[in-house]
């Protein structure tokens, strides 16, 4: 058995002697070829040597920075900042929303509050967290004087509620303490508390043990603005020294260089527990936990000792992109709203076209100019420049064409009486208008989806849409479009004394 290696052995080590003779081979050379070069740029005059190693050392750098472009990682853009959003862009993409009868109002009242806030000169700071983790006695500690209802089954608070609160050094803080996150039904409270901490300058993220993933993802959309933030772990007097450092020293690791501070405190409140008389009986006893919150003012000391108008940049930074991204919601809203209006106009249009036709040649739809119309539309709303030639390849890849629409068309009607039989009672020419406004509802739908998801005109994404929505029409399409008919016709009628 040992024989049959001996061969394979010596391939092996001819074939790295082999590549190490012409890896030797090439370094000569590659040394050769620069003494060479060498030798003849110095045999060169100094006034044409001088440029040509200027010359040289640009290129060099330059092919270096290319391969450096090429290699480098990309960079993780956040979530929510993409990109910074001025005040006077928000404001107008805010106009531009109005104008098309979106429902700007609250992203106006942002700004109002935006603005409202900057001339108070107060430093707000936002209590966030899930809900049981103790936002409520915390603002007790914090604010003795105003003490808010705390029910021990968690999730009081379902709006924000604003406490003036002192900091060692004697300055006040406006304290907005925030619905929690983590309930069932909780979305919308989510919401209001996430819209108040971009509000203000700064956030206490409160966690009562470990962080989960739930909570971990909503930490890093704070921190993912840039927003000040102190981690505090509260309820502190439930651990033993050893566990506190661990967690710290966890929480630490994970958000070194991103939360501006980790503490440990315990907000204090009210506990229960069972006392056990000396005649036996047991009792419910409630008492007053002493509150420990040294670590976190003394954190917000620091963090905010720049002052109002020193955290406003960053404040106003996150405020105005929540508003962007709302804002870009909206516009996507209203142009789903004016793509489907405009897909039942057209359709309408393809209907009576087809109605009106005396042969199925001299069909407007066949003819390509709503088509054309409808392509052309489809993009502006949805802000895609298209070309003259995109449009005609588009619809000469759907099939719109004199030559084969006719077929289509037939095909069309068939699918609609296999699903909806009630087609049958009508007549050739209003089935056929039947058919043309599936095409042109179908081609609108995928035409909208696709320039929505992918902003392009891509007629191979296209075509395959309108094939499925094509081959199976729903029933509910085929009775809107049916009914679409009807009235056009019946209208037809009346316009022509019929």
């Amino acid at each position: 058995m040992a024989q049959p290696r001996l061969p394979l052995r010596l391939i092996l080590l001819a074939a790295l002697a082999l590549g190490a003779a012409l890896l030797l081979g090439l370094v000569i050379a590659t040394l050769n070829s620069a003494l060479e070069f060498y030798q003849r740029l110095v045999d060169l005059p100094l006034w044409l040597r001088v440029p040509l190693i200027g010359i040289g050392a640009l290129l060099l750098g330059a092919l270096i920075w290319l391969l450096w472009r090429l290699a480098r990682p990309s960079r993780r853009a956040a979530n929510t900042m993409a990109a910074p959003v001025s005040r006077a862009d928000v404001e107008s993409r805010i106009g531009a929303l109005r104008a098309r009868k979106a429902e700007t109002d609250a992203l106006e009242a942002e700004l109002v509050e935006l603005d409202r806030r900057r001339a108070s000169g107060e430093i707000y700071v936002a209590l966030f967290g899930e809900i049981s983790t103790g936002k409520s006695s915390l603002i007790r500690a914090l604010a003795p004087d105003a003490a808010p209802e705390i029910d021990v089954r968690g999730g009081t608070t379902r709006e924000v509620a604003h406490f003036r609160g002192r900091l060692p050094d004697g300055r006040d803080l406006v304290l907005a303490d925030v619905p929690g996150g983590g309930e069932v039904d909780g979305r919308v409270r989510e919401q209001i508390a996430r819209d108040e901490a971009l509000r203000a300058h700064a956030v206490v993220y409160l966690c009562a043990s470990d962080l989960t993933r739930a909570q971990g993802a909503e930490l890093d959309w704070l921190l993912d603005f840039g927003k000040p933030t102190v981690l505090a772990l509260n309820k502190a007097d439930q651990y033993d020294l050893a566990e506190i450092d661990a967690l710290l020293e966890k929480l630490r690791a994970l958000y070194a260089g991103r939360a501006s501070a980790v503490v440990a405190l315990s907000a204090g409140g009210h506990e229960h527990y069972e006392r056990t008389l000396a005649d036996g009986r047991r009792v419910r006893v409630e008492r007053e936990r002493i509150p420990v919150v040294t670590p976190l003012l003394d954190a917000l000391e620091t963090l905010t000792a720049p002052g109002a108008a020193g955290l406003e940049r960053g404040r106003e930074a996150a405020v105005l992109a929540e508003v962007g991204r709302r804002g870009d919601a909206l516009a996507r809203a209203a142009a789903d709203r004016e793509s489907a209006e405009t897909v039942a106009k057209y359709t309408r249009r393809a209907i009576v076209g087809a109605l009106a036709a005396v042969a199925p040649g001299s069909d407007i739809l066949i003819q390509g100019a709503l088509g054309t119309a409808l392509v052309r539309e489809l993009a502006r709303i949805h802000g895609v420049p298209v070309r003259e030639l995109d449009v005609e390849a588009l619809l000469s890849r759907l099939g719109l064409t004199v030559r084969n629409t006719t077929a289509i068309v037939l095909a069309i009607a068939g699918n609609a009486l296999k699903a909806f039989p009630g087609l049958g009672t009508l007549g050739g020419g209003m089935l056929h208008a039947v058919a043309y406004g599936l095409v042109f509802d179908s081609v609108g739908r995928a035409l909208a989806d696709t320039l929505r998801e992918r902003s392009a005109l891509d007629a191979a994404d296209v075509e395959t849409r309108v094939r499925a929505l094509l081959a199976e029409p729903a029933r509910d399409r085929i009775e809107r479009v049916a009914r679409l008919a009807l009235e056009a016709a019946r209208s037809d009628t009346q316009r022509t004394g019929g």
